[in-house]
């Protein structure tokens, strides 16, 4: 895939040289700090040694206090109480945190996680039947709730109460529930408003815990779960989130859960977000998209290492049978693309009812990779078509999904993703009317993807000094991406291959005209572009920094992310 090559503005030379000058760092450092918002010594301080005083308090959140007055008299008066959370990462983590936390003052607890198949997205009229079966009294709902204004009605004609922790776009009208924590809320006055689900459910659990006077430091083993949920849901990794993140990864490299320590296996060397990201959350996932979500939570709340060991090797086997699944969906929604001769449109939306309904939005991200546009991907469930949706950077899907609502039987999510569902006699209606709204509102810049990069770089300039400082901008995530750079003047030193099962990919040895440093770098996708870099002439480069360790040698290495 090409891209257009985008650099972020650069912050005033001003706020750069006082940076350069009181840290005591390089401008192309300082240039990367002022970018992400820190512009003083003690703004630089907070970033690079977060500590916990840098929380908000609890209590600042709409619907806090009513929420710990509520599950106080819960607690007090030994009532039961069901946990119940989404089938993702996010939403297992957060059942998985708050159980672990609870069943410190109570047994009379139950966990519920909806089947992504049966029931659907998030609170069911089934699990408040199961509440009620189970003799509940009080409901909190985690990584949902926010749009189930029916549901909590319903649960109030069975005399169940609800506390909802969401971090979802809500409606004009929220569910009558005890309380609603939701920062997202337009009257809700907590400074930070990017917590993921799992996050909520830890702020609530900080705030019963500072309700108690209790010590802060007996909640610092659940950030682990938090640390795993901020990461897998993409949500942006800044404030409160960092933080959070920060000491997460801190418990899960020195004292993670039994269940959490079983989901990395024998991981080598130090756990970091990209491990997060690309080792555990699709695991964890991959319980809920094959299986059910109770797997998830069952390995995230189990004490015991050994059968935490077992439970991992179970949901390790629901992943692969995902990847197999997603791999092979993904060719056959190509496939039909093309069969409909529907390349050169403004849209994806491709349909079989075979597909498997718990991998149709990793399918969409795949077909993004592809076709960069608004993707959705149907299949059969019941008697409805149910979806996945995605977007591209900049445009967002749930607002051209309103657009559409007539079509639909009921949608959520947020700018990015969203699930849908409508009858099946609507689906050529809708994926003409998505594929019109998307033709007339995406501006055409969006249709091609950009690479942002942060500031120029030289590769005389990468120093181990340099690369060290950089580790420290860790975690990495929205808002606080990898840095990218930009050099020219860059040749191959005649070691250029491809590389790969499918020869897709390129191992370069690159050095800057008129200079003597060697860098070993890496391109996944480019091997495209392996004429520009074979020609003899120089050429520029996108770029990132990492470390690569080989026979005990650890060496910096470039991840080439473009090359013209």
């Amino acid at each position: 895939m090409d891209y257009t090559w985008n650099f972020k503005p650069l912050p005033p030379q001003a706020i750069v040289a006082t940076l350069q000058q009181e840290l005591n760092i390089s401008e192309p450092l300082a240039i990367l700090l002022a970018q992400r918002g820190v512009t003083t010594f003690q703004q630089a301080k907070d970033f690079f040694r977060p500590t916990l005083s840098q929380l908000h308090n609890p209590f600042l959140m709409k619907g806090m206090k009513e929420a710990v007055a509520r599950l106080d008299r819960a607690l007090k008066s030994n009532e039961t109480i069901l946990i119940y959370g989404d089938y993702d990462v996010d939403g297992t983590s957060a059942v998985s945190l708050m159980e672990r936390y609870l069943s410190n003052f109570t047994s009379k607890l139950h966990t519920y996680v909806p089947d992504r198949y049966t029931e659907g997205y998030g609170i069911s009229f089934q699990g408040i039947d199961y509440a009620e079966a189970q003799g509940c009294t009080l409901i909190i709902a985690l990584d949902c709730g926010i749009k189930a204004i029916d549901k909590v009605e319903y649960a109030k004609g069975k005399v169940i109460d609800f506390i909802i922790a969401d971090h979802h776009r809500p409606s004009e009208q929220v569910p009558d529930a005890i309380a609603v924590l939701d920062p997202q809320q337009a009257d809700c006055p907590y400074p930070y408003k990017e917590l993921c689900g799992c996050g909520l459910g830890f702020k609530l659990a900080q705030a019963y815990h500072e309700y108690l006077q209790r010590p802060f430091s007996e909640l610092i083993p659940l950030l682990d779960l938090v640390a795993v949920a901020t990461a897998a849901d993409i949500v942006p990794m800044n404030g409160e989130n960092r933080c959070l993140t920060y000491f997460g990864l801190e418990v899960l490299n020195n004292n993670p859960s039994a269940g959490v320590k079983a989901l990395f296996g024998e991981h080598q060397g130090k756990i970091t977000i990209t491990d997060v990201v690309f080792k555990a959350a699709p695991r964890v996932n991959a319980a809920g998209r094959i299986e059910h979500g109770k797997y998830a939570v069952a390995l995230l709340t189990e004490t015991d290492e050994e059968q935490a060991v077992l439970k991992a090797k179970e949901i390790d086997a629901l992943n692969t049978h995902r990847k197999e699944l997603d791999s092979s969906i993904a060719t056959e929604a190509l496939n039909q693309i093309e069969a409909n001769g529907e390349q050169e449109h403004y849209t994806s939306v491709v349909f079989n009812e075979e597909w498997h309904k718990g991998v149709i939005g990793i399918v969409a991200s795949r077909l993004i990779e592809h076709y960069y546009r608004p993707t959705v991907v149907f299949t059969k469930s019941g008697n409805k078509y149910a979806a996945s949706a995605r977007s591209v950077q900049g445009f967002d899907i749930y607002e051209a999904l309103e657009k559409c609502s007539e079509y639909l039987e009921q949608f959520g999510g947020h700018k990015y993703a969203a699930g849908l569902t409508l009858l099946p006699e609507q689906y050529p209606l809708f994926k003409n009317a998505f594929e019109e709204v998307v033709k007339q509102t995406i501006d055409s810049s969006l249709r091609i993807p950009k690479l942002f990069i942060d500031t120029a770089l030289p590769l005389s300039k990468l120093t181990p000094k340099l690369y060290n400082v950089l580790k420290q901008f860790e975690p990495f995530g929205p808002l606080n991406l990898p840095p990218l750079f930009y050099a020219e003047n860059v040749i191959d030193t005649g070691f250029a291959k491809r590389i790969g099962k499918d020869e897709e990919h390129l191992k370069l040895t690159l050095k800057e005209v008129g200079t003597t440093s060697y860098y070993d770098a890496v391109g996944f996708g480019l091997a495209h572009k392996l004429p520009i870099v074979t020609s003899g002439r120089p050429f520029s480069i996108v770029y990132s920094i990492e470390e690569n360790e080989w026979n005990g040698r650890v060496s910096l290495q470039l991840q080439i992310r473009d090359i013209k």
